[in-house]
């Protein structure tokens, strides 16, 4: 929606570099569906997300962690967003359940993983970091499958939250659920 993308040059915030992530990739092939793989809807989303954000702010520089079917390892993903100087880092991800009642969309934002599910969530999500040979290295010790890592880090991520609340509010509200 075009709200959304027109959120960043509101007020004083205005935004020069969005990177978007588009989860998993290659042999990390993230959620399965019926008829389709989460790597390939989140990258097509992804992909759609920029063009969406090139026409509608034509000053906004886009960058992707990955436009093909690619492993990028998670702290390449966090490099190529600080690298460029990233004013906000998105990262897109398709979660399916097995009930059928179960449906919608959930928005999350760093730093919120006091709940349990937000918690399982993100331990799900960085559980990718073991296939990456050297993980210990890569990520000086932090373990996916630990909740005090989680705790210490979101001690780290807390810097952006309310403009990360208020850009997830807004991306929640443009979704009908039926």
């Amino acid at each position: 929606n075009e709200e959304v993308v027109a959120i960043a040059n509101r007020e004083k915030n205005v935004l020069k570099t969005v990177v978007i992530d588009a989860g998993h990739g290659g042999k990390d092939p993230g959620c399965l569906g019926k008829h389709s793989k989460e790597k390939d809807v989140a990258l097509s989303i992804a992909l759609q997300l920029g063009e969406m954000i090139e026409r509608l702010q034509p000053d906004v520089k886009v960058i992707y962690t990955r436009n093909t079917d690619v492993f990028i390892p998670l702290n390449e993903r966090a490099h190529i967003a600080n690298r460029a100087g990233a004013d906000l880092f998105i990262s897109i991800h398709c979660n399916a359940h097995e009930l059928p009642e179960k449906f919608g969309t959930e928005t999350y934002i760093m730093g919120l993983h006091v709940s349990k599910s937000n918690l399982q969530v993100a331990m799900r999500e960085n559980s990718v970091i073991l296939q990456e040979s050297d993980h210990q290295k890569k990520y000086d010790g932090f373990n996916p499958n630990s909740t005090p890592s989680y705790i210490l880090l979101s001690n780290y991520q807390t810097a952006y939250q309310d403009n990360s609340l208020n850009l997830a509010s807004k991306i929640e509200n443009q979704f009908e659920c039926k």
